[in-house]
């Protein structure tokens, strides 16, 4: 947890973890959040292991994650941060849910996506999960409709790569990125656990690459702001 503090509360959903995603992502709240802000972690990698086999989210799945968000907000959660994007649409269909219980549940990846469609029109979207491709897609098609543009989309899956040590990951999508470098504006992570290969994607191939834990850290800010928590 970042902070002691008791005043206010905010909910970090994960359904799949590494100690580096759960480092990044508190460390980019943390700059956002004021220091005594209480940050309540809830986790079921089974959601994600579900959705992986089955190829698309299962209803017992969507249930899981959906019973974590009422968990915090049972808890006591002022906002609820939701960080696979794998799930992205899931949060989506509990809009209505979260607008009338008061209570903010935020996508990681949907003000990343709107960047990507202000910085360019042909956006390699790189996933290491092919569940974690289409609704990526699907949001950065919504939001560029919703932006009156039009966008063509680069999938870029980098297979193989889920699981392996971090030189290796690197190694892998250093050799995916240079495939699509040339054909594209902006390159696009997926997946928040992709993050630290930012900055050297970005100044290997001087490119704009964009990973979701910041933008979704300044989403959860800006809810919080909205509601007048803040």
């Amino acid at each position: 947890m970042i902070g002691g503090g008791n005043e206010m509360k905010v909910a970090l959903v994960y359904t799949s973890t590494t100690p580096e995603l759960i480092e990044l992502v508190e460390q980019e709240v943390g700059k956002v959040l004021p220091a005594d802000v209480e940050v309540m972690s809830y986790q079921d990698p089974s959601i994600l292991a579900d959705v992986r086999t089955a190829g698309y989210v299962t209803a017992p799945a969507a249930a899981r994650l959906v019973g974590m968000y009422m968990t915090a907000v049972s808890d006591g959660a002022d906002a609820i941060l939701n960080l696979c994007s794998s799930v992205g649409e899931a949060a989506d269909a509990v809009q209505p849910v979260s607008k009338y219980i008061g209570i903010p549940i935020i996508r990681v990846d949907e003000e990343m996506c709107r960047e990507a469609v202000r910085k360019g029109s042909k956006i390699a979207v790189m996933a290491t999960l092919a569940t974690t491709l289409e609704p990526t897609k699907n949001t950065i098609l919504r939001v560029a409709r919703e932006m009156g543009k039009q966008v063509t989309l680069i999938d870029t899956l980098v297979d193989g790569a889920f699981g392996l040590d971090q030189e290796q990951f690197k190694a892998l999508l250093d050799k995916r990125a240079g495939e699509i470098a040339d054909q594209s504006d902006v390159i696009l992570f997926a997946q928040g656990s992709m993050a630290y290969c930012e900055t050297f994607i970005a100044d290997k191939y001087n490119k704009t690459v964009l990973s979701s834990p910041r933008f979704g850290a300044v989403a959860l800010r800006n809810a919080l702001l909205a509601n007048g928590v803040m």
